[in-house]
């Protein structure tokens, strides 16, 4: 029998375990779109528990971390074992036309979503021109 030793095999093995794949990533999945007057972010965390959660922002960085603990007791013999558990850390930059005082987020089924309001000093307004005998409006 022939057998191919390919050195590169382990190495790929371990980085997917790592970094994740396109079907399976170690990191926690998510969506990000503008609605309204905000910024909002969906990560996906099933099987995390609310209390395991911790969001924080420190210098326009939101950090998300999340706990998924291992899933059988110490008696049990573990068949299959593909979900990602541990410790789980994702952090996003921020533009400076957010307002990080007033993040709001809410959890729930499995979905962490939080809100960030853009700031005032971003949103287009009004600046009033004068003109010699008249008062003109027109946007900025």
């Amino acid at each position: 029998m022939l057998m191919r030793t390919d050195p590169f095999r382990e190495l790929d093995r371990l980085a997917q375990q790592v970094l994740g794949t396109a079907a399976r990533p170690a990191a926690m999945p998510l969506d990000a779109w503008q609605e309204d007057q905000e910024f909002v972010v969906a990560f996906d965390l099933p099987g995390v528990k609310l209390d395991s959660l911790n969001l924080d922002v420190e210098r326009n960085v939101l950090t998300v971390r999340a706990e998924r603990p291992e899933p059988v007791g110490g008696n049990t013999e573990l068949i299959a074992s593909e979900r990602p558990r541990g410790v789980f850390s994702r952090q996003l930059m921020l533009g400076d036309t957010l307002d990080t005082d007033n993040v709001k987020a809410t959890y729930d089924a499995g979905v962490l979503t939080v809100r960030i309001p853009v700031a005032e000093k971003a949103k287009p307004r009004k600046i009033e021109i004068e003109a010699k005998g008249a008062k003109q409006q027109i946007a900025a």
